[in-house]
Formats: structure tokens, sequence, C-alpha cells
């Protein structure tokens, strides 16, 4: 039976923006396919890892001889339509448990798996909250934040983005227990206030997903669920059980020592120096001696080598000789796109409050490290 007949792109666009949770190895087999169903509307596509769900629909209406619902590799099928020329015909016959593409002289017949089998995530139209932004207002959040998520870390409540609104602010929150990135934004209307920690695997795929336009997107709290709605997307992720660590504790507020950087110019001097650092470590330290008018920064390793910049800053306090995690510093540097950071001491043993000049509703935190 004849099912879709159309050019490859309308297809493969849809495809692409629900592969990203798919993992190849899976204990289930059906968890690497991607349900497609039509039923006289547009054909819509699903796929989940139990986790997470995405679903979202072809840019235009395909008639179909009469109503399906099938499961097939999401990769191997993504992959076919890739190799085709943009703008190609395809089309999709079901003939049995398999399902063929066909594109001019090429042929492909891929298995399916019966879509009942397909384990979707329970549909709950009804949220105990809402709150709509725009697309790139949300980007902006996890964007700032999302590099400081733990990996695989056993506090498990570490390894998400606590996502929080209270009042008119939406704030977003990531730490891995040494470093803490927090960014807010204002909503139109108040909210009260809910709290959830987003999943990781969640947080990258809306980040690839979301666009820097002024689009609307719809954030529904369910329970043990949170639900985003933007374009023709729908993602719906379990949510982290557990206590998020006090933030609000945790950001300095007697750092008095305060210099201002040239982003750019701080960035191209730890790249230098962290050539010769102990790039086997996790934990990669840094030293910087903060003078009156200088900042030198400076890196060894455990082969006794050693290299060291100095670049020259408005800073009229003490010295302060204080060592951090290069590799975090790195990561603020390299993900935002201010010309100028902010940097603000207390005193070595002390932790370091970075933030953008003009900009309050931004902070990075980072512990101090011994090295």
């Amino acid at each position: 039976m004849l099912l879709i007949k159309t050019n490859r792109d309308t297809l493969l666009k849809p495809l692409q923006a629900v592969t990203g949770i798919v993992e190849r190895r899976q204990t289930l087999p059906i968890l690497s396919n991607v349900l497609i169903r039509q039923n006289g509307e547009k054909t819509s596509f699903l796929t989940t890892d139990l986790e997470i769900q995405i679903k979202t629909a072809t840019s235009e209406d395909l008639a179909s001889e009469q109503p399906f619902a099938l499961t097939v590799s999401a990769k191997k099928l993504q992959d076919i339509l890739r190799s085709l020329s943009s703008g190609a015909e395809v089309s999709l016959t079901r003939k049995d448990d398999h399902l063929y593409v066909k594109s001019g002289k090429s042929a492909f017949n891929l298995q399916i798996l019966p879509a009942e089998d397909f384990p979707e995530v329970a549909d709950e139209p009804e949220s105990e909250a809402a709150v709509t932004l725009t697309q790139k207002e949300l980007k902006n959040l996890f964007h700032h934040v999302q590099f400081a998520i733990a990996q695989q870390d056993i506090r498990y409540y570490l390894n998400g983005l606590l996502l929080l609104t209270d009042g008119k602010q939406l704030i977003s929150v990531g730490t891995d227990g040494h470093r803490l990135a927090y960014i807010a934004t204002q909503l139109e209307t108040a909210q009260k206030k809910q709290e959830v920690i987003l999943p990781r695997k969640a947080v990258f795929e809306l980040s690839k997903l979301l666009e820097d336009s002024e689009e609307p997107v719809k954030i529904e709290y369910l329970q043990n669920k949170i639900r985003f709605s933007f374009a023709d997307v729908v993602l719906t992720s379990k949510v982290i059980d557990g206590k998020f660590p006090d933030y609000n504790r945790v950001i300095p507020t007697r750092n008095n020592k305060v210099f201002d950087i040239d982003r750019l110019i701080f960035l191209q001097a730890l790249q230098r120096v962290s050539i010769l650092s102990n790039q086997s470590d996790k934990f990669r330290g840094v030293r910087l001696i903060v003078d009156k008018g200088s900042l030198r920064i400076i890196c060894k390793n455990n082969e006794q080598e050693e290299a060291e910049e100095e670049l020259e800053i408005a800073y009229p306090d003490e010295l302060v000789d204080i060592s951090l995690n290069i590799t975090y510093l790195l990561d603020l540097l390299n993900n935002v796109s201010s010309e100028t950071v902010q940097c603000a001491f207390e005193n070595a043993n002390s932790s370091v409050l970075m933030t953008i000049p003009g900009n309050k509703a931004f902070k990075y935190i980072v512990m101090p490290m011994r090295i």
C-alpha cells in the first residue's frame, strides 16, 4: 500500500527534529524506532527513550489512501533521506512488516514493528501551571547555564537544570557542586511558584530545537513531567525527583574586590597557558594573581613546565592569589557573548563571582581549588 509520496525535505525536517533522543543501543528494540502516524491530517513523527518524548509533524498535508501507523528505525530512515538529493521525490510503501523507501532508481527495504507496541507517554491535557515566553528567551536561559550541569554525578539532582517560576521571573540554574550558573528572565504576568529539575538530555535537546525567534514557547508543568510546545514540536520530559541545592546560599555577597576584563583577551590568554596544564586531569588548575593594575595567569604541569601571561586591568585593591579550575573559566568565556566580564573576589579562599557588566540577570560562581 502506498502511504506517502512527497519530496525528501518534507519528511527529513520533522524526522531530524525527533531523532536526537533516540539511542542506537536499546534494551527494547522498538525504542530505536520512530512512530509515524497519519489520520487524515498532517503526518506526525514521535520518538521516546521512556524519559523524554518528542512529537512533531510535517509542514504540509500528505494525503494517504487510508490512515496508518507504523514504527521504523529512526536513524536508518534519517540516513536514507539525508543521502538523497534535496528536493528528490520519495515514496513510502508498506508491504506486510516492511517499509519500502523509493526515490528514482534508489530503493530501500526496512523492517517495521507494530505501532501498538510503541510506548507513548500518556497524554495529560490538564497542566498544573503554564508560562509562555519566546523561543529566543528560553534558548538564552538554557545556553547560559547548561555547561555547568553535572554529568553522571551520584547526586542525581545535579544532573539536571533547575527551572523555577517565581512571580514575574523564570529562573534557570545549573551546578555540578564546584561551580554554578544562574540566569533569570522577566515574564509578562506573575506566576505561582513552580520548581522542577529538567534532565540534562532534555535541556540539550531543547537547545538544539529552539530557534532565535520571537515565536512563543508554552511551558506546562504536569504531574512529575514538564511539556514544551513550540512551532510544530511538543517535547514532554519526566523531571528529576529530588531537592536542588539552595543557589542563594552559594552566590557570594561580600566580594568587594572587583575588576573588569575584555572577554576575548582573557579567553585567549587562558587558552594559551592551558597548553601547559595537566591535560589528563579532570580538575585542571590555573593561578590568578590579581594585583594593582595587572592580572598574572599561571599554569604548571606534572613535568614542571610552566606558562605565564600578564594582562593589564584596572584594579586598585590589595593582591589576591587564587587558584581555579581553568576548564570552568573557559566554559564561561566560550558561552557568553559580551565584550567584557566582571570578576569579584573577597579573598583567596572565597568563591569568585563572575558577571556581565550591566546585566544583573546572569551570575557565575566558581569555587577555589588547591593546586
